[in-house]
């Protein structure tokens, strides 16, 4: 049987502050280690991570750093109060009362609910006096475990809500009533009204990155806003510890929709036609009657910002209609997104036709439609004849490795045919959600088939994604909202798109990528190493962004052709990109005392993404350092290019780095460049950092 989530002996009272909040961390890592619940390493670069990406003070003088990570091994609450506030990021002031969360990351939904629980009880200020009053670790954790843990109520004890687990919560109108004023008239309900004054019924979302803590506080909080002003309010907490979703009556009856989050919320499509009031979780724990008055005026305003028909991103208030974020980053996030939701296709078409490759020989490819639907494992081909450079030759391999290289070449190959429908359509589900999905996979095609290539997918996504989206921001009647997504706006937007690139765009743009094409696979001799430093510098630049994606998806587009120039420039790419990360965690094992333990933990786990050509590795070290670490990616990358494409090195794989070394050739030429360009990108970034470092010393 576990033990209990706080024991007295994870209790710290009256402690004096060992420094900034990253030492109170520190402090609480400590503290959890000693119990044998967790790795103490481990835990405090989980818990700095989580407070590096979204702080944990909380108004009311209190912080609750917490995560999820492997290095836990038992769930467990530490408390610390401290003898004088540390700031973790409160606007009204720096904590006294530090409670970490840490939770396995297998953990399960009873001890998520329970740690939602404590999450809203952290937002009374009954409770937290309570803890501040506490005169010994026993009596802390008692009054803690007493939220977890209550005892059975009796029946003169009012239950209240917030003590429930995750999933839809009501501040009801009886309940209300009770805080509103003596006058306030209770009365029969209509439709989308609550039942004191006549008040709209309100629905609200909540959600943060972990789901652990924020989620639920934002929850509680939203909820006694909602009673004290007499309003009836449902809560759908999209936490950890899994969803209840909102029944069809409730969100028939809703007025207005609340969503407080700092993630992507599910189910937004449910809503359309709402008034939608949309702020950072944060803002509902420290502003909640505010946001719950905001809800009131949108629900009895005609001209209020509202749900999409299609669920997708609704215009920001006071923007004119657009959302609040910027359209050039508003587009380059849609094609990421679009690159994101492409690479497994690439990687899975482009691996089953390296394996092809690998089992029916280089030929392979002349054959393999008519060897892989013409011949079965009972009747297994000769050697086929096919046109080749000097004329009809025969294929190097026959019988079951050629049937079986052909059955996976084929794979591949239909793998790789979605490649531009697949770009085009997620690039149009960036921007309009799901009602630009199907305009954007037609589109891709039409592309394909005009001989538009990648760069057509590109103009097809962000015109179905456009055009969809305007689709989006009409506002029909409720009865026709449902079919919008579905019928409507796929339909129309399919036709203008693909009535736009067969009858104007589809020529010329095909004639330019023909062009680009020729003009870079065409390079070579010195060319061809120009060519290595220009694919380096733009692998490193930003680390998986749009240049490092602009770089993998020319290359990637190429691959399909099967030409040697293609498999080089590929092969450059995936070297390229390999650097980076390896080279900060070669700098952080030569020198240690460089990097903080986050990032030498950073490092360990650099090793594998970089050797696995996954560039994102080095972004933690960018992030903290960029005028250092990218000028030293950049070199080494480009150094990397440089050698690949004069050593001729060819790469037949799209993904997988030295794990796909069977579709690479030559081996020894693809780990030479990669090991010179990580020597020169690590002993670059140590110099600079060395040289910071004692600037910074001698300025102190």
């Amino acid at each position: 049987m576990s033990a209990p989530l706080m024991t007295p002996d994870l209790v710290r009272l009256e402690v004096d502050p060992p420094g900034d909040k990253h030492a109170v961390i520190g402090l609480m890592a400590d503290l959890i280690a000693a119990t044998g619940r967790a790795e103490r390493d481990g835990l405090e670069a989980g818990l700095l991570a989580r407070e590096e990406s979204f702080a944990t003070g909380m108004p009311g003088g209190f912080a609750i750093p917490h995560c999820r990570t492997e290095a836990v091994h038992e769930a467990a609450l530490a408390l610390v109060r401290l003898r004088e506030p540390v700031d973790f990021g409160a606007a009204d002031g720096p904590a006294d009362l530090v409670l970490a969360i840490s939770a396995p990351a297998g953990t399960d939904d009873q001890h998520l609910q329970l740690l939602a629980q404590l999450s809203r009880a952290l937002i009374r200020p009954e409770f937290l006096a309570a803890l501040r009053g506490a005169g010994t670790p026993a009596e802390a954790s008692a009054l803690v475990m007493g939220v977890l843990e209550p005892a059975p109520e009796t029946p003169e004890q009012d239950a209240r809500p917030s003590d429930e687990g995750p999933g839809p919560q009501r501040a009801t109108a009886g309940a209300a009533a009770e805080a509103a004023p003596a006058n306030a008239a209770v009365t029969a309900a209509a439709p989308g009204e609550s039942a004191v004054d006549g008040a709209p019924v309100l629905l609200a979302i909540t959600s943060c990155p972990t789901g652990i803590a924020h989620t639920y506080m934002a929850a509680e909080s939203l909820e006694n806003a909602a009673k004290e002003k007499g309003v009836e309010l449902h809560v759908e907490t999209q936490g950890s510890g899994g969803i209840t979703p909102f029944t069809p009556e409730q969100i028939a009856a809703a007025s207005a929709l609340i969503v407080a989050a700092d993630v992507n919320i599910s189910g937004r499509e449910r809503f359309a036609g709402l008034p939608l009031v949309e702020h950072p979780v944060k803002r509902a724990i420290s502003h909640g009657p505010a946001m719950i008055d905001e809800a009131v005026a949108a629900a009895a305003d005609p001209s209020s910002r509202r749900v999409p028909a299609g669920g997708g991103e609704a215009p920001a208030e006071g923007s004119g209609g657009e959302s609040s974020q910027s359209w050039p980053r508003r587009i380059q996030g849609a094609v990421m997104t679009g690159v994101s939701y492409m690479i497994p296709f690439v990687a899975a078409g482009g691996l089953l036709m390296a394996l092809g490759f690998l089992i029916g020989g280089f030929d392979v490819a002349f054959v393999a439609q008519d060897v892989a639907t013409g011949s079965s494992l009972s009747s297994l081909p000769d050697a086929q004849q096919y046109e080749g450079t000097a004329g009809t030759m025969l294929t190097e391999r026959s019988g079951l490795a050629l049937y079986l290289g052909a059955v996976l070449f084929t794979l591949g190959s239909l793998g790789m045919s979605f490649l531009v429908a697949a770009l085009s359509g997620y690039i149009a589900f960036g921007l309009a959600g799901r009602p630009g999905i199907a305009p954007g996979f037609i589109g891709g095609a039409v592309s394909v088939a005009v001989g538009a290539g990648f760069l057509g997918g590109l103009i097809t996504g962000l015109l179905a994604g456009l055009i969809a989206l305007w689709f989006t921001t009409l506002a029909p009647p409720r009865w026709l909202a449902g079919l919008m997504p579905v019928v409507i706006i796929p339909l129309l937007t399919t036709l203008l798109v693909g009535g736009l690139m067969l009858l104007f765009l589809g020529r010329p743009l095909a004639a330019l990528m023909t062009a680009l094409q020729d003009g870079l696979t065409g390079m070579s001799g010195s060319s061809a190493i120009l060519l290595g430093v220009i694919i380096g510098l733009m692998m490193c630049f930003d680390l998986g962004g749009p240049v490092n994606k602009a770089a993998y998806l020319f290359a990637t587009a190429g691959l399909s052709q099967g030409t040697e120039a293609s498999f080089q420039i590929m092969a450059a790419v995936m070297a390229a990109g390999m650097v980076p990360p390896l080279a900060m965690a070669l700098s952080t094992v030569v020198r240690r005392r460089l990097y903080s333990p986050v990032e030498r933990e950073n490092g360990t786990t650099a090793w594998l993404l970089g050797a696995a050509f996954i560039s994102e590795g080095a972004i933690p070290f960018a992030a903290a350092d960029p005028l250092r670490v990218i000028p030293s990616s950049m070199a080494g990358g480009a150094v990397t290019g440089a050698l690949v494409m004069a050593l001729g090195v060819g790469s037949q794989a799209p993904h997988g780095g030295i794990f796909v070394a069977f579709a690479i050739s030559p081996v020894w030429g693809f780990v030479l460049a990669i090991l010179a360009g990580t020597l020169v990108s690590a002993l670059l970034v140590t110099v600079l950092k060395e040289l910071g470092a004692r600037r910074a010393g001698a300025a102190a």
